[in-house]
């Protein structure tokens, strides 16, 4: 009899810690936060689709209460929390998450807001045609494998037999111990265009599969910014892509009360929440962080998405709009880190990798359905082969079995004297009568021939590849043609790869800015030319204790430089200036450069080209100067440049263009004037 002591297995702490900790890390990586890239699946979601169809809940069949599933999945497959599992089964019937749902839910499956699906007892589910179709058709023509379950008393499939690559269909995401995946979804159409590219040219690159893959595609539509992080995603495996919401700007028309100019959202980037985004702008205008917005409200309904910002009359609506992808979800980014496992082990792929193991994956479960094919129709064909012999000596038969004095003594004599299996002695035994007459006869005789003209085709298709290929591209396009919908993701060229000043005309402008912070642009056009002794046309409309303060005449792809008092400089594009009429007053300064009240431009420079031969000469108040290659000033930042380091109590006041050579006379209240020349003997230049 052994004692407490004696089952005591005495043990390192360090090795026995490192042993359980790789073994939790290597159940966690395999059986629960990694997809399989064969069918894209994790184990859980595996088992839900499996134990859906055991229950017969595919499209053709009325729903079933979710809860009868997760109790299904639970007592067979994954004895796990209902939580788990109900969760996975949600998120497979939504329609924001999933690009092509795998599950048709009936009830609240939660929403775009975030909100809970309802508990599930009280919702409803069945398969979908693209599951039904594409991962379960083939699961009993043995062409995947089966395991224990985790109690050995059921059998389930370690993989599904996918007819498309739905692991780039629908993404996956997952934290593992160690490593994580984050693979984005695609459009179905266009992911079996690169299968079928695929086929027909196995040496295809990364980048000319982007020809029939150009990028994600999100079921929430957005937008993508730029190609580039799309090439680097897809041939590395690794990438971030800017995804950003749909927004336009119209005008509000209010009842008794003037127009208002309002952006509106109808698309958001995929897994953004639309309540924490109202959330978040309305915090960032009550923290007076995002100027210019009024109100803000949520107008979606079942047709669709509509969230309204309406803006103050004097903002510029594509300032707020810049600011709302600057500061909030409404532009984000996708880190794509495309893991998944390969024969058991997580690998990270590229898009040609993706689909070069789904080809081989495809490839294997044709070959088995086929092997599979050709045996059932083997075995239907010997039966018949023996019916046609128990026909041609139909009498002979007849009398062996009336003299048999049992059918085991039949059955052995019909083996016999003629020569069958078991099998077909067994079949001829258990004939039917009806069976003998002429039209039965020539029904078997057809079947056979039948029989024999598809088992050279299944026998052809073993010994071909390329009939495998053939069926492989068939099956594919025909799920495409079924179920592929449009693209619903628009990629847009980002900023660099097309140059926003290319959609602009370079006309000549007017930019003034008044005494009380007001500026506006102006097209030349808007002055014609005057005959002399003319009273000349107003330039802008202003208060009587206001008046025109710098003013300068450019182009519209001109860089204007904003110098303030505290000697730091500002840079926006002429065109970002929102053009106004003569008569109108423009926008204040506050909202179109991030610069605090109390701080004052003091000049204005235009900029078109920052050539390092051309020099910026600056003059404070207090009577420092300094000169600056122009040069230094190319890259300046959203929120300003420190231009000249003033002393306390010291303003930068004049700021202006020059070349070497050029002559500088500079003016007191007293009347005295200093002249000097901009050559580096008499002003050295010095860095920002």
């Amino acid at each position: 009899m052994s004692t407490p002591e004696s089952r005591i297995i005495p043990t390192d702490l360090g090795n026995e810690m490192s042993r359980s900790y790789l073994e939790y890390a290597m159940s966690v990586i395999v059986g629960r936060a990694l997809p399989d890239a064969r069918d894209g699946l994790k184990p859980v979601h595996r088992r839900i689709l499996y134990a859906m169809n055991e229950l017969g809940l595919t499209p053709d069949r009325p729903f079933r209460k979710c809860a009868r599933v997760v109790g299904e999945v639970l007592g067979k497959y994954h004895p796990h929390g209902d939580t788990a599992v109900y969760d996975a089964l949600v998120r497979m019937a939504q329609d924001f998450s999933m690009r092509e749902r795998l599950i048709n839910g009936h009830g609240n499956f939660g929403s775009v807001d975030n909100d809970p699906a309802a508990a599930m007892r009280y919702t409803e589910c069945r398969l979908t045609a693209l599951t039904s179709d594409s991962m379960l058709r083939d699961i009993d023509c043995e062409t995947v494998n089966f395991g224990d379950n985790f109690d050995g008393s059921q059998q389930e499939p370690l993989v599904l037999p996918a007819r498309i690559p739905q692991i780039l269909l629908n993404g996956s995401s997952g934290i593992a111990v160690g490593m994580a995946t984050n693979i984005p979804p695609h459009n179905l159409g266009e992911i079996i265009d690169g299968f079928v590219a695929l086929i027909h040219n196995p040496e295809i690159t990364d980048l000319e599969l982007m020809q029939y893959i150009p990028g994600p595609d999100f079921p929430t539509g957005g937008q993508i910014l730029g190609k580039a992080t799309i090439r680097e995603a897809y041939t590395t495996g690794r990438g971030s892509i800017t995804m950003r919401g749909v927004a336009g700007i119209e005008t509000i028309e209010h009842v008794g009360r003037p127009d208002k100019e309002a952006i509106i959202i109808t698309e958001l980037p995929y897994q953004t929440n639309k309540a924490a985004l109202i959330e978040k702008i309305a915090e960032l205008v009550n923290d007076k962080r995002l100027e210019g917005i009024s109100d803000i409200r949520d107008e979606s309904d079942r047709d669709g998405m509509r969230i309204v910002i309406e803006l103050k009359r004097d903002s510029y609506p594509r300032v707020v709009l810049n600011n709302l992808y600057k500061q909030t979800p409404l532009q984000s980014n996708f880190g794509a880190n495309m893991l998944a496992l390969v024969n058991g082990e997580p690998q990270l792929l590229s898009l040609s990798q993706f689909l070069n193991v789904f080809l081989d994956f495809r490839i294997e479960t044709i070959t088995r359905r086929t092997q599979y094919e050709l045996r059932k129709a083997e075995e239907r064909d010997h039966l018949l082969q023996g019916l046609l012999i128990a026909l041609d000596n139909l009498d002979g038969i007849i009398q062996l079995i009336r003299r048999a004095p049992d059918s085991a003594a039949a059955k052995q004599e019909l083996i016999d004297n003629y020569g069958l299996s078991d099998q077909q002695a067994d079949a001829i035994l258990q004939m039917q009568l009806r069976r003998l007459t002429a039209l039965e006869a020539q029904k078997i005789q057809q079947e056979h021939e039948e029989l024999r003209t598809k088992i050279s085709d299944l026998e052809d298709i073993l010994a071909r590849r390329e009939r495998i290929l053939e069926i492989a591209e068939f099956e594919a396009v025909e799920i495409k043609t079924k179920i592929a919908t449009p693209r619903r993701t628009v990629i847009e060229h980002a900023e660099g790869e097309i140059d926003e000043r290319d959609l602009i005309a370079n006309e000549q402008a007017i930019i003034l800015i008044t005494e009380q912070g007001y500026i506006k642009r102006m097209p030349v056009s808007t002055f014609e030319a005057q005959s002399r002794a003319t009273r000349g046309k107003a330039g802008t409309k202003m208060k009587e204790d206001d008046g025109v303060e710098h003013f300068l005449s450019c182009c519209d792809h001109d860089s204007v430089l904003f110098f303030s008092d505290r000697g730091v400089v500002y840079s926006v594009k002429a065109y970002q200036i929102p053009v106004s009429s003569r008569t109108a007053r423009g926008m204040p300064v506050l909202q179109l450069l991030p610069i605090p009240m109390e701080e004052k431009i003091t000049s204005m420079v235009s900029v078109t080209e920052f050539s390092s031969e051309e020099y910026l000469v600056m003059l404070t108040r207090n009577g420092y100067i300094k000169k600056t290659a122009l040069a230094a000033f190319s890259h300046i930042r959203t929120n300003g440049l420190i231009a000249i380091s003033l002393e306390e109590g010291d303003q930068l006041r004049w700021v202006r263009r020059a070349k070497v050579g050029d002559s500088i006379i500079i003016g007191t209240h007293q009347g005295m004037a200093i002249h000097f020349r901009t050559n580096h003997e008499q002003l050295r230049p010095t860095g920002r």
